[in-house]
């Protein structure tokens, strides 16, 4: 797994009812985590913390997330992905920076602007980010509306859990995965980013060429914000499943955008909080 998990010596005190707590020196396995900087055509744009690989579809997700590449008309699209010069102490490459180049589309001052509608990770999201991302929504497909049931909906999250990787070595880190209406795993991505996680699997679709992705399902492994719920309408997900509880405003924007909202997916229940209509019982 590279530099997605990396090992540390650790002191593990274990507490034995009737005796003394034992210590004992050990190795762990610990989620990689390092600042990963975007350029956009040579000019810096973003710094995130990620856990290193599948870089490019980080890239490309936020892109989409940010809306500045996708499916609509008058978007740019991404022609090419590299890693700058970047290196450690000893003048090793770290690759930890990498330029995209944009083509088409309004690309006048892309490097020095961030749009409203993806700060809400700063507190800064209402009716006016609302009103951003569903100007921003690809357009509907000309195809049937997706449908699948209660049942394989519910068996998402143990469908996720049990090919993370690298949460099965570290348990520390988030998980995302791109289901169709039968329960099939298109692509799964872990980070310790859980947005990062979804921009992964975004960025894999967009560099696939498969947005919008109309009759699909994103699994999450933690809870549904209004991030994520952007992030899915952004890439036409119809179905945002979360093992933990949505955000109101979450459940705002998904009634809005389209987006059937789940949250409480536990295995033998979940809650439905918008467009129930998607999930057969």
């Amino acid at each position: 797994m590279g530099r997605m998990t990396q090992r540390r010596r650790v002191t593990r005190i274990t507490r034995q009812e009737g005796t003394a707590p034992s210590v004992r020196e050990r190795s762990d396995v610990l989620a990689g985590e390092e600042p990963m900087e975007m350029r956009l055509n040579g000019e810096s744009f973003s710094v995130t913390m990620r856990t290193p690989g599948h870089d490019f579809e980080l890239v490309a997700g936020f892109l989409v997330a940010e809306g500045l590449v996708g499916s609509s008309p008058g978007q740019s699209h991404l022609s090419t992905l590299r890693y700058c010069a970047g290196t450690d102490e000893e003048g090793n490459q770290t690759y930890n920076v990498i330029d995209a180049q944009l083509e088409g589309g309004d690309l006048v001052g892309v490097g020095r602007r961030r749009q409203v509608v993806t700060t809400s990770a700063c507190g800064i999201c209402g009716t006016t980010s609302i009103d951003a991302v569903e100007k921003s929504l690809p357009a509907q497909a000309e195809t049937a509306p997706l449908e699948m049931s209660a049942e394989t909906l519910l068996g998402l999250p143990d469908a996720l859990r049990q090919r993370q990787q690298v949460f099965e070595s570290t348990g520390g880190v988030h998980a995302a995965g791109l289901f169709d209406a039968q329960g099939e795993l298109l692509c799964l991505r872990e980070d310790v980013g859980r947005h990062n996680a979804v921009d992964k699997v975004v960025g894999w679709a967009y560099l696939q060429e498969k947005l919008p992705l109309r009759g699909t399902v994103l699994q999450v492994s933690g809870r549904a914000s209004f991030e994520l719920v952007q992030k899915a309408a952004l890439a036409g997900i119809e179905v945002l499943s979360a093992v933990g509880a949505p955000s109101s405003l979450a459940a705002d924007l998904g009634d809005r955008s389209g987006v059937t909202v789940a949250g409480f997916s536990r295995g033998r229940s979940i809650n439905l909080y918008t467009h129930q209509h998607r999930i057969a019982v």
